[in-house]
Parts: C-alpha cells; sequence; structure tokens
C-alpha cells in the first residue's frame, strides 16, 4: 500500500492530518451561544487560548460574530474590533498557534490572514459576504 503524509501548510508550519486534530473554538462575541461571552475581552480570550493549547488543542478557531439562530448581525467593523485584536494577541503570547478565523466577510478573513491567522473557516463556503 502507497503512504502518503496528509499535511496542511499552516504559515510554514506543517501541522499533520494522519490523524484528528483538534480545533479549539474561542468565541470573540458577548452573544455566543457556547460560552455565554466568557472570553470576548483579550485578556480572558488569551486565558482560554493557553488552556486550550495545554489541553492538546492543535489550531485556535476565533470567531466574532454568532451563527446560532437568532443572533444579531453585526457590521464588519464591529466584527473586526472584536476579532482582530484577539489573533494579534495570540500570535504575540503563542506565536506558533495556528490560527484560523471563522468569518464568512472577506474584509475580515482578509485583516486576519495578515495579522498572522493562516486558515480560513467560512461556514458559508464563499457564499455569503454581508
Amino acid at each position: 500500500m502507497l503512504h502518503s503524509q496528509l499535511t496542511i501548510n499552516c504559515r510554514g508550519k506543517l501541522l499533520s492530518l494522519e490523524s484528528p486534530v483538534v480545533m479549539g473554538i474561542l468565541n470573540a462575541t458577548p452573544d455566543s451561544f457556547f460560552d455565554g461571552g466568557k472570553h470576548a475581552e483579550v485578556t480572558a480570550a488569551l486565558h482560554r487560548c493557553e488552556a486550550m493549547l495545554k489541553e492538546g488543542a492543535a489550531i485556535i478557531d476565533v470567531g466574532g460574530m454568532s451563527s446560532r439562530p437568532g443572533a444579531d448581525i453585526i457590521d464588519e467593523e464591529e466584527e473586526l474590533r472584536r476579532v482582530l485584536p484577539v489573533v494579534e494577541a495570540i500570535v504575540r503570547e503563542f506565536p506558533d498557534t495556528v490560527i484560523s478565523i471563522d468569518t464568512v466577510r472577506s474584509v475580515v478573513a482578509r485583516a486576519c490572514v495578515e495579522a498572522g491567522a493562516s486558515i480560513v473557516n467560512d461556514i458559508s463556503a464563499g457564499r455569503l459576504d454581508p
């Protein structure tokens, strides 16, 4: 049987996909259905990021707009205000971390990739850019 190594290049860091990897979810939104906005501030987000990395997360996925049914749609400036400082802080404090940005907006994705994110997690598959 031919064996091929499955990897993804995340800003020069090769992440093996030979076995499942854990993606830690970091909600930088005050109306998260999951954590109720506990990690909306940068300091709290960094503490949660550190904990997830210690628990084995290979990727940290930062999101700033809730996708729960009935959630308010925020403008891109507000979404950037929520996520960009978190991405920048993770890059500064945990420089080897693979960061994913959870957004449906190209402007937010671009800004976060420029700041250090290496994966874009778009639940709309590029079909929605409000």
